[in-house]
């Protein structure tokens, strides 16, 4: 009787899998850790729950109340992360690398419950606003909302991270609202199914939320429809297999890819070996070689550099890969450990003998390589190899991606052959800049901007808090053209979006607004004697109002404030000088006219209202004159529910839609302004 566990899928809320299939073996020793499980997946079961008890779930919470349980979870799995770690340690990943991919994944999940409650409102409908008027008399207009499209997302991810590469697709898929089934890569899924394990012990999924497929996907791509989606990370080759699945392709499934990619590091033509930038580019480059053993679909493949530094390049590069100390994990001083299985050190070694026949090796085996630790001769270790292109710019570097610590040395001429080689890549992940000169950036960067889907440039005044040419961060986009899949993920809100349909909505501002969930201008308000500053939160509804009284600005208000505010500006006091220009006369400072605007519309006893903590899209329209009469209309536009914390009262954010106009009934200025209000104590 085997010891050697049998890994197990999470179908349809429950865990399927006892009898032993394949086996996984240790990337350190090669020892047996695992198996995969024999039992076959019911894949129509997996997506029929997905729908019928993963949506409802999901659709029975709101943006925030689903931001609020992504941070639960988050700090679940910080609370049980050692168990992670212990197990991470399998893949021939170092305490770094699998930093990057437990608490990185875990870090995610922190990020996308912040971009919820900073970002969505409250309920399930974004609103796309502004409504834009589609007649001339006001009362038909059009806007674009996003929704959750009621289907189900299926990730399918690479080995390189396996917990990393699930969550970061999960968070935004759950926070749109749309149960998930991931896929991780069979070679390390231990890790994958080892957290999913804890995120379903936690019980904070909601039922259906989040299924895991140990082993093939079948006929699961065969089962999704026109509302389903399916993401994918991995090689440009599966990526394009994927790509053209007939009934993805026959139910136009939407597809996005992010594929590995030909990386590409340029050293700035202004560096010299005595700047800091030529130690920041070395020491940048060697990170990327290293860490994850160069599994990193970010990694740097290409280092392109001038001709006249290729010398003083490669002999820096030698120096620090010397000192790289390679084996088991568990071993003090390692500092690099294993690929992540056999399969995969064969495939580098092929790829690296491809690369071979046009270039010189540098640094490789023969330098020194004896990982450290017991049993390591069976492991899946490859040292740290350093090639270089010394006739010409080569092809095989520009087409043939070793997925392991492998990197090129690449000469350039000037800026623009060194743009021309970064385009050779046909697409990639991310580039960086290497310089101290601001006009090279210029210069180079959006000229790279095209072929790549992030730019990194590095320098001495932000090395001290660059997180890396390799880090994709969740508030900015990861994902690239052509070779790179073409795809998008993170982003902040703009992942979220991804998972969400859009739809374009026309009507009367009032049924705009009913159905956007966020007060529409044109549509009918709401005016009561009470004071909506006056209201509990949960007491204020969308388009209650209040059309203040009148005032008439004067001459001594515009010297006042002048005063006040030290803004003695000539359009407030020159006579001549604003007779002459396109107003004609004085005018009102625009911040006099917010100021006095909020004179007009402010309860000023204590009530409901805490605080104004900013205002949003600030017009000034027209101007305002001496003798000018102005009135605001203050109306309820969004509310947004904030999850109770121990150390405030509850409380919502309300944003309140300002219009402030003239004698003539003229917009003068516009604006959203933000407070936090009270809820009715309980």
């Amino acid at each position: 009787m085997s010891n050697i566990p049998t890994l197990q899928s999470l179908i349809a809320g429950r865990w399927i899998g006892a009898q032993a299939a394949t086996p996984l073996h240790s990337a350190i020793n090669g020892a047996t850790v695992f198996h995969t499980h024999a039992e076959a997946i019911d894949f129509d079961e997996a997506v029929q729950f997905a729908r019928r008890r993963g949506v409802p779930a999901l659709m029975a919470m709101d943006f925030q109340q689903r931001a609020a349980r992504l941070k639960a979870m988050a700090q679940y799995l910080m609370q049980h992360k050692e168990q992670l770690y212990a197990i991470s340690q399998l893949t021939g990943a170092t305490r770094a690398d699998s930093w990057i991919d437990i608490e990185g994944g875990a870090g995610t999940l922190f990020a996308y419950a912040s971009v919820g409650a900073g970002e969505l409102p409250s309920g399930n409908v974004v609103h796309e606003g502004p409504a834009v008027p589609l007649g001339k008399q006001g009362g038909f207009a059009g806007t674009h909302i996003l929704v959750p499209r009621g289907g189900v997302v299926v990730h399918i991810n690479a080995f390189n991270f396996p917990i990393w590469g699930l969550l970061e697709k999960f968070a935004p898929s759950f926070l749109a609202g749309l149960p998930c089934i991931g896929k991780p890569a069979t070679a390390t899924s231990y890790l994958t199914e080892a957290a999913v394990r804890l995120l379903h012990n936690s019980g904070l999924l909601p039922e259906g939320s989040l299924q895991l497929v140990i082993g093939s996907t079948g006929d699961l791509l065969d089962r999704l429809g026109g509302q389903d989606m399916v993401t994918f990370t991995g090689s440009a080759d599966t990526a394009a297999k994927l790509r053209v699945h007939p009934n993805l392709v026959r139910q136009s499934v939407p597809f996005n890819a992010e594929a590995d990619s030909l990386n590409c590091a340029i050293l700035g033509p202004d560096v010299k070996p005595e700047d800091p930038e030529f130690d920041l580019f070395v020491k940048e480059v060697v990170r990327e070689m290293t860490t994850k053993a160069g599994q990193k679909c970010t990694a740097i493949r290409r280092a392109i550099v001038p001709h006249r530094q290729m010398d003083a390049v490669a002999a820096a590069l030698r120096a620090r890969l010397a000192k790289v100390v390679v084996g088991d994990p568990s071993v003090e001083g390692v500092r690099m450990g294993a690929l992540a299985s056999k399969a995969q050190q064969a495939d580098v070694a092929e790829r690296l003998a491809l690369l071979a026949q046009e270039c010189e090796v540098l640094f490789g085996a023969k330098d020194g390589f004896a990982p450290l630790g017991d049993g390591v001769a069976a492991g899946a270790f490859f040292a740290p190899t350093l090639l270089v292109v010394r006739s010409g710019s080569g092809t095989a570097v520009h087409d043939v991606e070793a997925f392991g610590p492998v990197s090129t040395l690449i000469g350039y001429a000037d800026a623009g052959e060194a743009v021309a080689l970064a385009a050779r890549g046909k697409g990639s992940l991310v580039a960086s800049l290497v310089t101290a000169d601001p006009k090279v950036a210029a210069q180079v960067v959006p000229a790279i901007a095209a072929w790549h889907g992030r730019v990194h440039i590095l320098d001495r005044d932000s090395a001290a808090e660059s997180t890396g040419h390799g880090s994709p961060l969740p508030l900015l986009k990861h994902g690239g053209p052509g070779r790179a899949g073409g795809g998008e993920e993170l982003g902040g809100v703009r992942a979220v979006k991804h998972f969400l349909q859009r739809a374009a909505v026309q009507g009367s501002p009032t049924m705009l607004a009913a159905v956007a969930g966020e007060y529409v201008r044109g549509a009918k308000v709401q005016e009561e004697a009470q004071h909506p500053f006056r209201k509990w939160f949960d007491d204020l509804a969308i388009g209650d109002s209040l059309l203040t009284h009148r005032r008439t600005v004067t001459e001594a208000d515009i010297v006042g404030f002048g005063g006040i505010s030290g803004d003695f500006f000539y359009m407030h006091f020159d006579e001549l000088a604003a007779k002459q220009s396109a107003f004609g006369k004085r005018i009102a400072h625009g911040y006099f006219v917010l100021s006095a605007a909020a004179g007009l519309f402010v309860s000023p006893a204590e009530g409901p209202v805490l605080a104004n903590y900013g205002l949003d899209t600030l017009r000034f329209v027209k101007p305002v004159g001496i003798g000018d009469t102005i009135r605001a209309r203050l109306t309820c536009k969004r509310k947004i529910d904030k999850p109770a914390r121990k150390d405030q009262p509850a409380q919502g954010v309300v944003a309140w839609d300002v219009q402030v106009t003239n004698q003539d009934g003229e917009i003068v200025a516009s604006y959203d302004i933000l407070t936090l209000v009270l809820k009715r104590p309980a």
